[in-house]
């Protein structure tokens, strides 16, 4: 499977992912992978993959008891709201990011389809708050090589891959060069 297009240089969009360099200095954005779900000319907004919370959905939403998954810190934006990705494409108001991958929806159906069974909890990914970029700020971080473009999403790295070996896995996927970045330490000192 490859990701990344060798003979030109990938632009952002919705659907792609982002994989920060080995040594990206913040720490919000550290050793992460982001899933693009809206880029234009107003900004980008995504959510982080890889970065779980200490909380189950079950301590933030009253009623929830037949089912507790997990929720990932989305980005350092509106940490206060809580938003989902998901392999359910007849749910009402989901927006397409990918093959087989939406955003958002009916939430209350959304509930009702898990605590049903109809959708499996390996089916969704709950993220509290999100990253955010405005007009342009994603490309100056671009040039100055903060991250990493993937041409593809991957279901399977997305929803079925250990969070804490996400960033590593998705760079020895692309291959080439970025198999080697998979392996730099997090502080080359320790090397």
């Amino acid at each position: 499977m490859e990701f990344f297009n060798y003979k030109t240089k990938l632009l952002p969009k919705k659907g792609r992912i982002l994989v920060s360099e080995p040594h990206l200095p913040d720490p919000n954005f550290e050793r992460s992978i982001v899933l693009i779900c809206e880029h234009n000319e107003e900004g980008s907004v995504g959510f982080i993959l890889n970065k779980p919370s200490n909380s189950a959905v079950s301590e933030l939403l009253e009623g929830i008891n037949s089912f507790d998954l997990p929720v990932f810190i989305g980005g350092p934006v509106e940490q206060d709201t809580l938003h989902f990705i998901h392999r359910y494409e007849s749910l009402e108001g989901a927006t397409e990011i990918g093959d087989g991958i939406y955003w958002g929806g009916d939430f209350e159906r959304l509930l009702f389809l898990l605590e049903s069974k109809q959708l499996l909890p390996e089916d969704i990914k709950l993220f509290l708050g999100y990253s955010g970029w405005a007009a342009g700020q994603l490309d100056e971080e671009l040039a100055i090589d903060s991250w990493i473009i993937s041409d593809r999403v991957d279901d399977e790295l997305l929803f079925e891959t250990d969070s804490s070996k996400m960033w590593r896995k998705a760079l020895q996927l692309m291959g080439g060069r970025f198999s080697v970045y998979s392996n730099y330490p997090i502080d080359p000192r320790l090397n």
